[in-house]
């Protein structure tokens, strides 16, 4: 990584340099968090709680959702949170969509900047409409340039973005929050329902240093690449975010284009959520200077690490729709102290949402996981998505490369039945093409058996 530039509005003031106010304002929250990250995990919990109790004042007194749901609490002593808000019920999406605005403050902060309305892909099937400030959108900037940081990513050169709500353009620089403190290389970026050979081949035409794209689509793309024997020549650095990460995707990232993999974990309610360490592998920070999150067992209980358990965020900077305690739908493993020694709480493993869960005709369920190689071994597949439509059967929709010979489809299903950990019925059934979500996104496997 060569050394970033800082970026300068003073007329002929190069070096040391002066950002404009957003620029500022970055700087001094990132030299707060480059001290925070590395605080002990009590004295950051302690920080988030202070910060927690003044979000709950602000949405007890303006919000009318809560109102009733917070009273009670002691809002003026954080220590004594604790205990009582595991009380707290949970927030749920349906809850969310039926709330409506009585989750929206009356008095939002006049310094916490206009409101900014979001909508989030509805992937669950229940679409959600929200509003934040400006001010808790600027620590979304705060936190994309920690990422950046953390990678040791060359602000000098191209990024390229395969996703949703892009177009096909070139822009000058990395993005606001990027540019108001460096100076930047131009980004590319390509929406990412577009045919995966014309990703590819627009991908070599553009030869980025840097590609940020779904776990899914960076998969398809490795392999073309790998049928094809190409890659770009300058990309030195991968990055995905909104998809569970397949078990196997790290290591194909290694061995088709010799680059490690850097993962994030956000959603669309409260942003980044989680970064993947610089330093270890497989870890991921949560950013607790701007969310708290719990990870509960199925009696509500914070789950010890190597257990799975419900995701549920509260975001501490969004006065105008605070989320208090929302269960967004994602299972995960919290993990032990980072050996890297930042005291940020660490998520060892991001599982799907529970429609992801396959269930056995014992009872119980698990996460399934299907590595490329395994689908390559025995037949050209190029993509395919799996349905539980009842206890004992799954419906595999498969884009192959040319029609299956008995035999494959044969050694398909033993892979399959193998995988999966029980004989199940496997119906393969061929298919043109297997779309991406509203959202962008893609599940490899769904369970369809209703609870």
């Amino acid at each position: 990584m060569t050394e970033a530039l800082p970026r300068s509005t003073v007329t002929g003031l190069q070096w040391p340099a002066l950002p404009d106010s957003v620029g500022a304002s970055l700087l001094a929250v990132h030299y707060q968090l480059a001290q925070s990250e590395w605080w002990p995990g009590a004295r950051l919990a302690e920080a988030s709680y202070r910060q927690l109790a003044a979000l709950l004042r602000h949405a007890r007194d303006t919000v009318p959702a809560y109102a009733q749901r917070l009273a009670g609490l002691p809002l003026d002593a954080p220590q004594a949170l604790t205990g009582a808000w595991q009380q707290l019920p949970l927030l749920r999406r349906a809850d969310v969509q039926a709330l409506g605005d009585d989750l929206h403050s009356r008095a939002v902060p006049a310094d916490h900047g206009q409101l900014i309305e979001y909508h989030t892909s509805g992937s669950t099937g229940r679409p959600l409409r929200g509003v934040e400030t400006e001010l808790s959108h600027f620590f979304f900037g705060a936190l994309n340039l920690r990422e950046h940081l953390w990678q040791r990513r060359d602000f000098a050169g191209t990024f390229a973005a395969i996703r949703t709500q892009v177009t096909d353009a070139h822009l000058p620089g990395w993005g606001r929050a990027i540019e108001a403190v460096f100076r930047t290389g131009p980004a590319v970026t390509l929406p990412i329902h577009t045919p995966l050979d014309q990703q590819l081949d627009w991908l070599l035409a553009h030869d980025p240093d840097y590609l940020l794209t779904h776990p899914s689509n960076l998969r398809g793309l490795l392999l073309a690449a790998r049928d094809r024997g190409v890659r770009p020549a300058r990309l030195r650095g991968l990055g995905s975010f909104g998809e569970q990460l397949p078990d196997d995707l790290r290591a194909l990232c290694r061995d088709v284009w010799g680059l490690p993999l850097a993962d994030v974990y956000s959603c669309e309610e409260a942003g980044y959520i989680a970064l993947q360490c610089p330093q270890v592998e497989g870890h991921y920070h949560v950013q607790a200077e701007h969310l708290l999150v719990e990870v509960l067992d199925a009696a509500g209980q914070p789950c010890a690490a190597g257990a799975t358990g419900e995701v549920v965020l509260t975001t501490l900077h969004n006065f105008a729709m605070p989320l208090i305690r929302y269960a967004i739908g994602d299972f995960a493993e919290p993990g032990p102290p980072c050996p890297c020694g930042r005291g940020l709480p660490v998520l060892r493993r991001i599982h799907g949402r529970a429609r992801n869960l396959l269930r056995l005709p014992d009872g119980s369920r698990h996460w399934p996981s299907f590595p490329a190689d395994d689908w390559l071994a025995v037949a050209p597949v190029r993509q395919f998505r799996l349905r539980q439509t009842a206890i004992e059967r799954i419906e595999v929709d498969l884009v192959t490369a040319r029609p299956l010979k008995p035999a494959e489809e044969s050694a398909l299903r033993q892979m399959l039945q193998s995988r999966l950990g029980h004989p199940f019925q496997i119906v393969l059934q061929a298919v043109a093409d297997i779309p991406r979500s509203p959202g962008g996104k893609f599940e490899d496997f769904v369970c369809q058996i209703d609870a």
